[in-house]
């Protein structure tokens, strides 16, 4: 499953340059039994199998040293939302060891014991982690240093100022009765970068208001702590 989808397009040439770098391992290989088993039934009882705590253990001390400092995140529906500010983070940090669960999930222990921070990707169930890393990845290192054409394609896209992004047009002018709007043409990029900035909160309010209050309060608090000038007085 990867490097999958990341070893095309823009992370797959970053991959080959030496950019970034992948190691994948099978937490089978961490087994001891013939069957190469990693899961168990749940204790309680209940559907489905769970990923046995010193198996997954025994996999990570593998993959990464106690001093490593590399955060470890496993990929679960119930951990903190993927969002851009966090894809920053980990595009700014060392890398990270990414566990990718099975079944009806991790035994608890592991998670404690390793400090495994969850992470997910939306509200919904996959059939594994894997997919949902392979999100977290890709969202990840399309921001670091190199991979992308022009840094500025990593600053004017949906979340990196709390909005979602603007319309985009491009040739023809007329499309199926449809124009491109005057002022993209107009050459006055004061015009335009207002135009941007307006659709950009108009589409927030619209399909996402809770980015919407987010970013009106960052706004007000934007406004509260800003310096005021003093007037001086003849």
């Amino acid at each position: 499953m990867f490097p999958g989808p990341l070893g095309i397009a823009l992370s797959g040439k970053a991959l080959a340059k030496g950019l970034w770098s992948l190691d994948v391992a099978d937490i089978r290989d961490a087994a001891e039994d013939r069957h190469r088993s990693v899961d168990d039934t749940p204790a309680g009882g209940g559907p489905g199998m769970v990923m046995r705590a010193d198996i997954v253990a025994r996999a990570l001390d593998r993959a990464a040293a106690p001093d490593d400092p590399r955060p470890r995140l496993l990929m679960s529906p119930r951990g903190r939302p993927l969002r851009q500010d966090f894809v920053r983070d980990l595009a700014a940090g060392p890398g990270a060891v990414i566990v990718c669960g099975r079944f009806e999930g991790v035994d608890e222990r592991v998670i404690e014991g390793r400090g495994l921070t969850e992470v997910s990707v939306g509200d919904y169930v996959l059939s594994g982690g894997e997919p949902a890393a392979l999100v977290l990845l890709d969202a990840v290192v399309r921001l670091l240093p190199g991979v992308m054409g022009k840094t500025e394609s990593g600053t004017e896209e949906s979340f990196e100022a709390g909005l979602l992004e603007y319309p985009h047009y491009t040739r023809p002018q007329v499309w199926e009765e449809r124009t491109i709007p005057e002022v993209l043409t107009s050459g006055d990029h004061g015009r335009i970068a207002r135009w941007r900035r307006e659709a950009a909160e108009r589409l927030t309010a619209e399909r996402r208001p809770d980015l919407w209050t987010d970013y009106q309060a960052r706004r007000r608090a934007d406004e509260t702590n800003r310096p005021r000038r003093s007037r001086s007085r003849d």
